[in-house]
């Protein structure tokens, strides 16, 4: 492994892989909130913003030009500044009175540029840093990206609802936009000055590359029992997917629509702090849990803690509860949620083979993005026909497809870390 620079890696992975998560939660969590509270309709919602997922979900397309051309340091310094002038643009587009499209298409726009990104960074990270760096700082990244959905989900939509309070509310929500977009400029200038330039990253000769891309997905698609495999990693998550969209609709929704009527500033203190952090220990606890007892022990009662806490919206729904009973709810759910993603993210990892690991584990990725943006797309035209009570029952109602699928799943031994 090349050594990093004079610098020390402190300088900028922290800012690396909080540049990382940012425009990822804006665009799809966050832009939930920002389109509920401007009062496009559920429908719109749920399908345009699973769209915004697209580009994280085939990424692998375009991953090898990141190698192929260019160093790894240009493209993610480049594409922090394209964020910049994204970010920016969101502000102006909803700063007007036709802000719908014109913003979403930037969000658009944003999401490739920031899946490209996330390709650069996770490269750049391994080129610049020795064995033993990459070691030491894994726990450094993980931290700044999730402080980056913190500050996103739950800083910045608690300011724009205490801006609404005092202004138009476009006028908040384009100010909100407007401070990721001076971050990301500021980002683009720290990082061309502090970032090493490492010999090893440099473009690389074409060669066999092409070839070898189309054989690592040919060898993944020949996996024994990969009908099961792809069947489980679309319906795993289903109902979660369509919960993701809907969740913060219903909680903002008044109650003549069948909602609770929580404000904006509020969603972003139960969802984007209380259950953000909920999420992460959950996440953490379930590493924890699954490297002692493995997969084979721990995938059901995992998957049941990822589904059950769906009760609690169908409770809700029905008795029309509000207040600081939300809390414990919220974080009870979105903890079973990050339990639940760490025995599938450890599942995924088993999968594939050995000799095509790293690309493999790009295509389950991808597939699993799939598996949350099309039922995202439907979800505000079932919520719109079922009502929201209604909606949540079918919500629990699929995710049995994906349990039914467990005892059939191939569980292999590098799934027990």
């Amino acid at each position: 492994m090349q050594q990093s620079g004079q610098r020390s890696p402190w300088y900028y992975v922290p800012t690396l892989y909080f540049a990382e998560g940012l425009p990822y939660i804006l665009i799809n969590s966050v832009s939930v909130v920002l389109y509920k509270s401007l009062g496009i309709s559920n429908e719109r919602i749920g399908l345009w913003t699973s769209m915004l997922y697209l580009p994280w979900v085939i990424k692998m397309v375009w991953a090898p030009a990141v190698d192929l051309y260019a160093t790894k340091r240009g493209w993610l310094v480049a594409s922090q500044l394209l964020l910049g002038f994204v970010f920016m643009g969101a502000a102006v587009a909803l700063a007007g009175g036709n802000f719908f499209f014109p913003s979403l298409v930037l969000f658009a726009a944003g999401a490739f540029v920031s899946a490209t990104h996330d390709i650069a960074v996770d490269g750049f990270y391994m080129l610049a840093l020795t064995e033993k760096e990459e070691a030491y700082y894994v726990g450094i990244r993980v931290v700044a990206y999730r402080l980056a959905m913190i500050f996103g989900s739950g800083g910045l939509v608690y300011a724009a609802g205490k801006a609404s309070a005092v202004m138009p509310v476009n006028l908040a929500w384009a100010l909100a936009m407007f401070v990721p977009g001076l971050l990301f400029a500021g980002f683009y200038v720290w990082h061309r000055f502090v970032l090493p330039r490492p010999a090893v990253d440099c473009a690389k000769p074409v060669g066999r590359k092409s070839e070898g891309f189309f054989e690592a997905i040919a060898a993944y698609f020949r996996q024994e029992k990969i009908v099961v495999i792809l069947l489980f990693i679309l319906l795993y998550r289903f109902g979660e997917a369509l919960l993701m969209k809907m969740a913060s609709p219903f909680l903002m929704d008044s109650a003549a629509a069948g909602g609770l009527g929580v404000t904006t500033s509020e969603i972003g203190i139960l969802y984007g702090t209380v259950g953000m952090i909920a999420l992460i220990l959950g996440g953490i606890i379930g590493g924890w849990i699954l490297a002692r007892y493995g997969l084979k022990k721990c995938v059901w009662p995992m998957t049941i803690a990822l589904n059950l806490p769906d009760l609690f919206y169908c409770w809700l729904a029905h008795v029309k509860l509000a207040g600081v009973m939300l809390y414990p709810l919220i974080a009870l759910e979105q903890f079973g949620a990050g339990l639940g993603f760490m025995a599938f993210t450890v599942f995924l990892m088993s999968i594939g083979d050995e000799r095509y690991r790293t690309s493999h584990f790009a295509i389950s990725t991808g597939l699993m993005g799939l598996g949350m943006m099309l039922p995202g797309m439907v979800s505000g035209y079932m919520q719109n026909t079922l009502g929201y009570a209604g909606f949540f029952w079918f919500v629990i109602a699929v995710t049995v497809p994906g349990m039914l699928l467990i005892p059939f799943i191939p569980v292999k031994a590098r799934a027990v870390p």
